[in-house]
This record gives structure tokens, sequence and C-alpha cells, in this order.
């Protein structure tokens, strides 16, 4: 996920938060028209004045396109309910056939384990660069195509060039700086995520993740949709509300990142692990911010059986409504494949459509998404190549890389991962650098730095006896 000082964090909406209130409140079909004279008062007042001073203004402005009606043009149906989404569903398998022992169970989900991991330390470092800050680096150090883990030591004028600040940034998490899996959001909520279900069983509910997260998430550790959910927990305001509620980041990609527990819990089942997520991704989102968590989490239910990345892209949008633009946005890059696109001109359209300067396009959850099929589709499969090809994609890069290991990390189980992606991880991984306070430890309750093999080991125990 995105960087950002602890001032301007989300602890009140800014400039920049109305910004992408107007953008997202277009994008999901609102009537904008209606308080646009408001909004440019608004707008030009936070620049002026500041946002500090306006912030009773700005709250009531968000509760305002709350209650905007849709467009009469807008073409798409996007419930936020359990059983509408599943009404708005195609045709899909539901269940497939994953016939595997405790043994190969356990590769599965280590390598799920391992290549979440793996694919977060690739894209960390490289969290904001922009494509032509990411190729050119990358060409001058003749490493274009990006196949490897980003190292710091290298020549400053290098960097200097593509105008990338080098911060002192655990999360950077360059390979030549680490010794094992650091810190990073994109890994800490799924090991939330296992706390939460080791405690609450499979029947949780979604105010169970919201009393978790205040009880043993420290607040520092999260952003965007969930720094405002959070809040609005602290203010006694749950789910569904808590999604809603003075949030303008409600389709962003965080619930996404939130989602792969639940698919590796769900090994056959991605009926389940699409339910599951959505339990999880509505104290915070809405609609195709949804929709993405419960995609991401019925493909890795479904990767044991389905190892054909184009088949299982499919998979995952049979739990998600047909007529959203999350579908849409994935068939594109489907079609593009289909129809012989090679992966340079699929991802040179995707940044035509989303604009990586612009921090709503950044780390909205449908760019992404097509950045993450375009990866899995162009990997074919292989670890190595489908981590590399996510990344060098830029946008959300530690975001997307993580998933994308997990994801093949399932499908070619930890046996099946190169030692060369492995072995910096050290089987172990950090949950207490807050991005935030660089130094302070505020680590995820239980979990502090801990070996990813035995969070494997404790996600299989989940399942009980495999006979039973």
């Amino acid at each position: 996920m995105i960087e950002h000082t602890y001032e301007t964090n989300y602890i009140a909406l800014d400039r920049e938060a109305l910004e992408i209130e107007r953008a997202q409140a277009i994008d999901e079909g609102r009537d904008f028209d209606a308080v646009q004279e408001e909004y440019d008062r608004l707008h030009e007042q936070t620049a002026s004045e500041g946002h500090m001073a306006l912030q009773d203004e700005i709250r009531e402005f968000h509760d305002r396109v709350q209650e905007l009606p849709l467009r009469d043009d807008f073409e798409y149906e996007e419930p936020s309910g359990l059983e509408s989404i599943r009404a708005e569903r195609p045709e899909g398998p539901r269940q497939v056939a994953v016939d595997v022992d405790e043994e190969e169970l356990y590769d599965r989900i280590y390598g799920a384990w391992l290549g979440r991991c793996a694919g977060c330390l690739l894209g960390a470092p490289v969290e904001g660069w922009r494509t032509d800050q990411m190729w050119g680096y990358l060409r001058d150090l003749d490493r274009y195509p990006l196949d490897d883990y980003f190292r710091a030591d290298v020549d400053q004028a290098v960097f200097d060039r593509y105008g990338i600040e080098r911060r002192d940034n655990p999360r950077r998490a360059f390979l030549d700086e680490i010794d094992h899996m650091p810190e990073n959001d994109d890994t800490t909520y799924t090991i939330v995520a296992l706390a939460l279900l080791r405690r609450h069983g499979f029947d949780f509910e979604s105010a169970d993740v919201a009393r978790f997260w205040t009880r043993y998430l420290p607040l520092v550790q999260v952003a965007t949709a969930e720094r405002v959910a959070y809040r609005n927990f602290a203010d006694l305001v749950y789910p569904p509300e808590s999604a809603t509620r003075w949030n303008p980041y409600r389709e962003m990609i965080g619930a996404a990142i939130r989602a792969d527990l639940f698919g590796y819990v769900s090994l056959g089942d991605p009926e389940q692990a699409a339910e599951l997520a959505w339990r999880d991704a509505r104290i915070s989102h809405v609609k195709n911010g949804i929709y993405g968590a419960m995609w991401v989490a019925a493909m890795l239910a479904a990767a044991p059986a389905v190892p054909d990345p184009q088949e299982l892209v499919e998979v995952g949008l049979s739990e998600v409504p047909e007529n959203s633009r999350l579908t849409e946005s994935v068939h594109d890059v489907l079609d593009w494949y289909e129809n012989g696109a090679d992966y340079d001109d699929v991802v040179d359209r995707i940044h035509d459509r989303w604009d990586e300067t612009v921090r709503y396009d950044w780390v909205h959850v449908l760019g992404n998404a097509q950045i993450l099929t375009a990866g899995l589709l162009y990997g074919d499969g292989e670890f190595g190549p489908t981590v590399c090809k996510t990344v060098q994609a830029c946008l959300d890069t530690d975001s997307n890389g993580a998933t994308a290991g997990s994801i093949v990390g399932m499908i070619v189980g930890a046996s099946g991962i190169p030692d060369r992606w492995t072995d910096p991880l050290d089987d172990r991984i950090n949950t207490g650098v807050a991005p935030y306070f660089r130094g302070e430890e505020t680590p995820v309750y239980g979990y502090d730095t801990v070996a990813i093999s035995r969070l494997a080991r404790e996600t299989v125990d989940l399942y009980g006896p495999l006979d039973a």
C-alpha cells in the first residue's frame, strides 16, 4: 500500500481526500452535478485556508455525496450485500475438486505464504516509483526486464537521474538491507486474518473483525480505507456503516490485500472463500472494493485444482457481479491477451486508463486488478516471471506482487518456488515496525517476528483432521 506521512494519513479529511471523493463518486455512478458547486467551493477553501478548520463542512459534504442517486445512464449493477452480490454472479463452479493429503496441503499453503512474502519483498523497495523511474533504473543497470530483487548498493547517480528519493525506511526492503521479511501491511493483514480465524473460527462476523482490529492491530499499521474504518470503530460506528462514513477510499485495493488467508483456508471452495472475504471487506469497502477481495480469495481457493491462470481468473470472477466494473476491467485484460497483445502493450493500455501520478488511480482496486491479471497471464504459471511482470507494471507494486506471489505460490507449492526467491526471507517475518513512527515497535498482538513456516502450520491446523 501507499506510504504517507503521519500528519496527512487520513486522521483528517484534506484537499486530496476531497479530490478522491469526487473521482470515486463519479466512477461509482453518483449524480455529482448536484454537489459540484459545493465541491468547488470547499476545494478552493482548503487550498487557501487549510483543511483542519473545515472538517465539519467536509464531513457533511461526504454525507451528502452518499445520498446522491445513481445517474440514469449508469450501466452497472454493483450491490454490496452478499445475497445481492450472489444474485448478480455468472455461472461458476462454486466448488472444485482439491484432493490433497496433509503433506501436500502444507506445501501448498506454505508456498502461498512464502510467495506472498517474496512478491511483497520484490515490490516493496519500488512502491511509489512511476514507470519512467523504475524502467529507467532497470535499463541503466542492464536489468530490464525485471528478473530479481532490487538492491540498494547502486550508484547514487542512478537514483538521482530518475528523481528517486532514498529514505531510511525499513519497509523499502532492498535485498541487501534485510535478513528476513520486514513489516509490511500487505503481509500483516494476512497474519491478522489468521489470528482472527484462530480466535473466532469460520463463523466470525464483520463486527468481530472490527473489534479484533481495535484490540490487536495497532492503529498506526493501517491507512486509507482501513484507517477511516478504524476511526469509525472508535466512534462506535460498525459495519457496514464503517465503510461509508467519511470514506473516500472505499473502492481502493485495501480489502483485496486482506483476502488471501480466506482462500488459504477454503481450498476447493471458492464460494466459501469469497464469503469470508466479503465479511472482512465490508468493514471498510463497498462495491468493487469488496469484489476485489472476493475475487482474490476465490482464485486462491481454486488454485490447487485450476493451475491455468486464465481459467483461474475466470473462476474468481464467477464469485462477483457479472455486470461490474471489476469484471469489465479484468475482462479487458483477458480479451487483450486472447487477441494476441504482448505484455508491454497490455501494460501500456492499463497506464493509458489509470494515471499513476494521481493517488486515486494509483491505489484503486480496478487498475491494480488489471495489473495482477496481466502478471498472472503473462507469467504463465511460473513463480519468478509472474511476480516480476506484476511488479514491473508499477502502480501498487508491493500489494500486487504479494497477491501474485501468493496465487502462484499456491499453484506450485513451496517445493516449486526457486530458492533464490525464498532464501532471503530466512523463514522469518516481522509485523512490528510501524510505518509512520520509525523505530517504534508496534507488532500485531501475538505476532512480532515469527517463522513463516509456523504461520503455514497454523493455517493448516484450521482445517482440522483431513479425514474428519
